[in-house]
């Protein structure tokens, strides 16, 4: 599935149920929704978020600035932070080094738990609440998403590496594919538009 059917999934979601979430709707948690919904993909070189990152579309260049990050993190917060969260960001990005697109953590319920408390963690730190309902919810939507196409995703990685799809899929990056896509995004766009009212004048 598409970055952008990502994103426009797991806004259609929030933008559905944000009035049963504790923090009601807001700004920043659209955004948080957002960006969880594109987040699993930054295990792909060529992703809606790699193609600002990385200077060069590739794999290669993928494991060697996410990992060098990731490394820089944890040998910073050994010689003078001793913070857990430091730690928990650098070993983050050593995961999305060297994780393969669908094949890895990041595409995993390990991985959402991973990056949500993290997030969580953040948020509880700045006095930012609510965080992680909103990350969840994009993160989660994403892989749900996935799981409607062919190749699905290793749901229980690392622990099993089968990949889990639902009864109906449908192949991605064919026509048809393209297809509901569009449609999915059209539909997305037509019920934000119905809901927006609702929002800012309620």
């Amino acid at each position: 599935m598409k970055g952008k059917t990502h994103a426009g999934m797991g806004i259609v979601t929030y933008l559905s149920i944000y009035n049963m979430l504790p923090g009601k709707f807001n700004y920043m948690g659209l955004l948080l929704v957002a960006f969880a919904s594109i987040l699993p993909d930054v295990d792909h070189p060529k992703s809606m978020i790699n193609k600002y990152v990385l200077p060069f579309k590739n794999k290669l260049t993928k494991v060697i600035l996410y990992g060098c990050v990731g490394v820089t993190l944890i040998w910073y917060d050994y010689l003078y932070t001793h913070s857990p969260i430091i730690k928990a960001i650098g070993i983050s990005f050593l995961i999305i080094a060297v994780s393969s697109h669908r094949s890895g953590l990041t595409h995993s319920l390990t991985g959402m738990i991973i990056f949500s408390f993290i997030v969580g963690y953040l948020g509880n730190m700045y006095n930012i609440h609510y965080l992680v309902y909103y990350f969840m919810i994009g993160y989660g939507m994403h892989l749900l998403c996935d799981m409607v196409t062919n190749k699905g995703v290793p749901l229980f990685y690392p622990f099993r590496s089968k990949k889990i799809k639902l009864p109906l899929t449908y192949r991605s990056n064919s026509k048809v594919g393209s297809a509901i896509e569009e449609l999915l995004m059209i539909f997305g766009l037509l019920f934000t538009i119905y809901r927006l009212p609702v929002i800012f004048y309620k």
